[in-house]
């Protein structure tokens, strides 16, 4: 108690402290606005009186080695000068002092204020060139707050844009280390799942194997489903695990004849065309950059999706090729004429575990289409989907050409 009550007490003095000093400072600023005011006041009315003081100086000088005409511009000058350094009203100020200056001095007859017809020919041109300098030091002035004001805008946004890069930095950084903890969780419930599910579904086939005699058709049923339902399982376990360990991988990154992949793939495959009638239209395919391994994964699940989503037509249509989008990267699709897909769903098509169609009509695990882009994201590439509702789909797959990495 007393601990938190002296912490207590602590706290309370350092906020009176930091109010107090908070307040000084305050009060200082508001002490010191109005000498800084006044200061500022005797600089700009200081200026223009003192400028008409050596504009006159100058003058008698000028007079001395018989440049009297130059004594007009002199005079222009200390307006110039008031008006480029002080402003406006110091300006007018020194225009008129410098008026009657120059009248006193240097207009006949001297030493006097009389108004003489030399006096009213100088007075309408030094007005005319005053007024001029006086609107320019005007529009200098407010050219030059514009720019501060824009000057400090653009510092505050950098300086909020620097915050945000900041804090988006840190996002990442928490974002890659929840990804890695993500991974590292599929990668270890996929690994230790799988002989469970192995397990289950061994002893499921030997109790098929040695209890099918003493069951009726309702119970080998009810075992058939339990291998299924387990071999569904395994498969499910194996590509989970296949496509965690793809974010763990180091690519092994070369150069690449898509020509060659694509006819490798499709003969990996072919055993599962068996009595399939398949028409394929491959195209002269790009040479891209990236890894071998991994790329021939990601045209086996589209070739093998294009082969399975083609089953329920009668002749197949399987086209591959190539579009030159831009001289950066190598854009390759694969084309079928199978069931599609409702482009409204798109969004849900890479997802890990997102099918579109159910488990009876078409076969599969949902992470075919995830991995595919997950590889091609770690090649800098992009990938995308077109289709329409029993009208086919094309899948595109964007990669970087070599030198372009």
């Amino acid at each position: 108690m007393h601990s938190a009550a002296s912490t207590s007490a602590d706290f309370a003095g350092r906020d009176i402290c930091v109010n107090s000093t908070n307040g000084t400072q305050t009060a200082a600023a508001k002490a010191s606005a109005p000498r800084y005011l006044f200061g500022r006041f005797i600089f700009r009315y200081g200026l223009a009186v003192g400028s008409v003081a050596a504009a006159t100086a100058l003058g008698f000088l000028a007079d001395r080695w018989d440049l009297h005409e130059s004594v007009f511009t002199i005079y222009l000058l200390a307006v110039a000068l008031t008006s480029w350094y002080a402003g406006a009203w110091p300006a007018v100020i020194a225009f008129a002092v410098g008026e009657l200056a120059f009248d006193y001095f240097f207009t006949p007859p001297f030493y006097s204020l009389i108004v003489t017809h030399e006096d009213l020919a100088y007075f309408p041109a030094f007005a005319a060139f005053s007024g001029l300098l006086i609107w320019f030091g005007l529009v200098r002035r407010r050219a030059e707050a514009d720019l501060r004001q824009s000057r400090d805008l653009l510092e505050a946004e950098v300086e909020q844009r620097r915050a945000l890069n900041v804090e988006l930095e840190k996002r990442s950084d928490e974002l890659r280390g929840t990804n890695k903890e993500l991974e590292a969780f599929a990668y270890s419930v996929s690994h230790d799942l799988r002989a469970p599910v192995r397990h289950i579904a061994g002893f499921t086939e030997l109790l098929q194997k040695h209890a099918h005699p003493v069951l009726d058709d309702k119970g080998r049923h009810h075992i058939s489903m339990i291998l299924e339902s387990a071999n569904r399982m395994g498969n499910l376990v194996d590509d989970l695990l296949a496509f965690s360990r793809i974010g763990r991988a180091e690519t092994q990154r070369t150069t690449i004849k898509l020509d060659q992949l694509v006819k490798d793939v499709i003969g990996e495959i072919a055993p599962d065309m068996q009595g399939r009638n398949i028409n394929w239209r491959i195209g002269t395919l790009p040479i891209c950059y990236g890894d071998p391994s991994l790329l021939r994964l990601v045209f086996s699940n589209l070739v093998s999706n294009a082969v399975k989503f083609t089953r329920t037509r009668p002749q197949g249509e399987i086209e591959i090729g190539s579009l030159n989008h831009t001289p950066d990267e190598a854009v390759v699709f694969v084309k079928d004429n199978g069931v599609g897909f409702d482009m409204k769903y798109k969004d849900k098509l890479f997802g890990v575990f997102q099918r579109l169609h159910s488990q009876e009509a078409f076969e599969g695990t949902g992470i075919g289409l995830a991995t595919v882009q997950r590889i091609v994201h770690r090649h800098g590439g992009r990938v995308w989907a077109e289709a329409s509702v029993d009208n086919g789909a094309t899948f595109f797959v964007a990669l970087p050409k070599p030198g372009k990495v």
